[in-house]
């Protein structure tokens, strides 16, 4: 098991940190083993990855899950159990949203940052969305990669890798071999740091008002498309005649 460290050469911190910021990798952030975790480059017991996890996705500001292709579509029994425990763990966090990346290719001419996470522009659905803390789950490691560098490049997101594999040495929090028993062990430590009295962001005054007026914007926006809409010509709402020439 590698020895945790207190002082890191590298802290891989919520940005933006540039244009190009350092692999954190090639800064000499190494990846944990079982029963470690990774935490703003440095690597610490298991244990205290699940708190910081819980911090972070408590207090800061619209947490956020996206939710990749290995949990969203249900390619197997595993995949199908291991979605259902993603979502015992977002009804742990107050406020949260779910915005899945289903796909890898890039969506152009336009995304819509409130329905999918585009992994060659994630920055802009965090920008949208006012995101400062946020969990990868069931994403390939090869596009997680690239996708935190760009988070961390740009946003002051807090991210956190829930890694099947090996974890990630660009997110601020990671745990590597993350499967069903270490999703439901981030699940109880989000229990128990409210049950310590750690009050959510979208319980507070100011988190409050902001979700109240989101959701008054978002009322208008669909009344208004609802009012505007074009209606149908008559005989397209009655049908058409398919023995009609």
């Amino acid at each position: 098991m590698t020895t945790a460290t207190s002082s890191p050469r590298y802290q891989v911190l919520p940005g933006p940190e540039g244009l190009l910021p350092p692999s954190a990798a090639a800064m000499g952030v190494v990846l944990p083993q079982d029963g470690e975790g990774l935490v703003e480059g440095v690597i610490v017991p298991e244990a205290a990855t699940y708190k910081a996890i819980a911090k972070a996705m408590l207090t800061r500001r619209n947490p956020t899950i996206f939710p990749g292709p290995l949990v969203v579509w249900g390619w197997t029994k595993h995949t199908q159990e291991k979605a259902s425990v993603v979502l015992e763990l977002a009804a742990e966090i107050p406020g949260v949203k779910i915005i899945p990346m289903p796909d890898y290719r890039p969506i152009y001419p336009k995304i819509d940052p409130e329905a999918v996470i585009n992994p060659c522009h994630p920055n802009l659905t965090i920008w949208h969305n006012k995101i400062e803390a946020c969990i990868f789950v069931g994403v390939h490691c090869h596009f997680a990669s690239v996708t935190l560098k760009m988070v961390r490049a740009g946003t002051n997101c807090y991210t956190v890798a829930l890694c099947a594999e090996a974890g990630h040495e660009d997110a601020m929090a990671s745990l590597p071999h993350c499967d069903i028993e270490k999703l439901q062990r981030v699940t109880e430590a989000l229990r128990q740091a409210k049950k310590e009295g750690l009050v959510p962001w979208a319980l507070t005054p100011a988190g409050k008002r902001e979700l109240a007026a989101e959701a008054e914007q978002k009322r208008k926006q669909r009344k208004a498309i609802a009012t505007s809409a074009p209606t149908f010509a008559h005989e397209l709402v009655a049908g058409l005649d398919e023995n009609e020439e």
